[in-house]
């Protein structure tokens, strides 16, 4: 796949037929209400395997052993006089292997016979049920290496409201944490509707992670933190809580999300994870925990201190690093999860942690900002495909920021009010795949399901195998 931006006249006609691609399946993958209304600087994917955009320092030989090709057929195929002279952003076609099925044949022995994973033969043809292919179909056989990848995705929607989301986005994932769980004092749990999420994501295939947490909307929760991490009984009270609604309800592992914890509980929390750690493994289950975004080991603040990366990767299987919300619903207007800090964070932890243990946060979630922006007032949250319908229906240009690696917009209202909208589109998304794979991490957990993105799981299964 590859990434086309809408530039002044241009019409998904025009676009989808420029890359021989049919208008219903680019339509379709991007998730476009009315493929006939574009807006200039509107990020769009182009569906098929039979795209390379060229990277800084790429050859054409390093493309054409990529793919398994040759440097004359892309030569060939793109008209190209000088193989020397390619230029980042090139778009090149360099077409893949094809196979048509065979009567008897499975999909299990094509990809033996081409050496390339199960899940990823399905994911790029977009295979809905493995186990029947009929005889004709003719399948693309991907020669681009994709690296496996965990997936986590947490979901605040519960009860009956969870079933649609999790059937929509559960092939996708690798866990699916319904949150969360509120400790309260003496070691007890606030229960939650998980039930349904939980069934559901194990017929989908992703293995259910209890998330536990302190805080809740209106309480930070540092002194109820404190309270429970300095008492044995009551740490080995929660604990034995945990085990009991994990085996009750069908998790296979928890995620640990304490925040605000006080500097002074560093290693109170410490010592609570390494026993948790001890219990729960002893039971078959694993242990992973969230980390506020840490530039350094010292960053000062409450959200910071008592999070020690050294312990939380030496003790636990994984951790979740929450690099998002630098666009804070209450602050001013600016990018959510910007690649700069992002990076910055990731700088600091692959020194401390092991990096298949990392797991990137990556929010997929809008916000609209009025301007100008005052001291305490919120913005407005909702999806990518709202932000872009929002910039259709006002006719805003989107524009993308370079180093914060994200599209943005203004717009006027009906009421004459200003707007600054920020969001993730296919650009920002991949600019985070891209990362993911430089820095070698584990894996991706996404806050929160329930926002539509068809873009980012598209280019998801572009990028990686998702470990299931």
């Amino acid at each position: 796949m590859l990434i086309h931006v809408v530039a002044p006249g241009e019409t998904l006609w025009r676009i989808a037929n420029r890359y021989g691609v049919s208008v219903e399946e680019t339509a379709a993958v991007n998730g476009l209400p009315d493929p006939g209304r574009l807006v200039v600087g509107q990020a769009l994917v182009i569906p098929g395997e039979d795209f390379y955009t060229v990277q800084a320092g790429d050859t054409l030989w390093a493309i054409a052993r990529t793919y398994g090709t040759t440097v004359q057929a892309i030569l060939q195929n793109n008209r190209i006089a000088d193989p020397d002279r390619i230029a980042p952003g090139m778009i090149l076609y360099v077409p893949v292997p094809r196979h048509r099925v065979q009567p008897g044949e499975t999909l299990w022995g094509i990809a033996r016979e081409y050496g390339v994973p199960l899940e990823t033969l399905v994911a790029v043809n977009r295979i809905a049920d493995p186990g029947r292919i009929p005889a004709g179909t003719v399948l693309a056989i991907p020669r681009r290496p994709r690296p496996f990848l965990n997936v986590n995705g947490y979901l605040y929607f519960l009860g009956e409201d969870a079933v649609p989301i999790v059937r929509e986005s559960g092939r996708y994932l690798t866990y699916l944490s319904p949150f969360a769980y509120l400790i309260q004092e003496g070691g007890t749990l606030r229960a939650i509707d998980d039930a349904p999420a939980v069934q559901t994501a194990r017929e989908e295939g992703a293995v259910p992670m209890m998330a536990v947490t302190n805080f809740t909307a209106t309480s930070r929760g540092e002194n109820l933190a404190s309270a429970v991490l300095n008492n044995p009984q009551t740490v080995e009270r929660l604990l034995t809580e945990i085990i009991r609604i994990m085996k009750e309800k069908g998790y296979r592992g928890l995620n640990i999300d304490l925040e605000n914890v006080l500097p002074a509980d560093r290693e109170a929390y410490n010592r609570f994870l390494q026993r948790a750690v001890d219990r729960l493994h002893a039971e078959g289950f694993f242990v992973s925990t969230a980390l506020a975004p840490k530039t350094s080991a010292g960053q000062p603040g409450l959200l910071y201190e008592a999070h020690d990366y050294a312990a939380h990767g030496r003790i636990v299987d994984f951790v979740i690093l929450m690099t998002y919300e630098w666009g804070y619903r209450k602050g001013p207007p600016q990018a959510i999860s910007p690649l700069n800090q992002i990076e910055r964070v990731l700088d600091y932890a692959v020194t401390v942690i092991p990096r298949e243990k990392i797991y990137l946060g990556f929010q997929i979630y809008a916000r609209d900002w009025l301007l100008p922006h005052a001291e305490g007032q919120e913005a407005e949250t909702f999806s990518p495909q709202e932000a872009v319908a929002r910039a259709v229906r006002y006719g805003a240009e989107i524009q993308y920021d370079p180093v914060a690696q994200a599209p943005f917009f203004q717009y006027v209202d009906e009421q004459g009010r200003s707007h600054e909208v920020w969001f993730e589109d296919a650009r920002s998304a991949q600019a985070k795949f891209d990362a993911v794979k430089r820095y070698g991490l584990g894996g991706i957990s996404y806050w929160a399901l329930g926002y539509p993105f068809p873009q980012n799981w598209a280019l998801l299964e572009d990028n990686f195998t998702i470990r299931r």
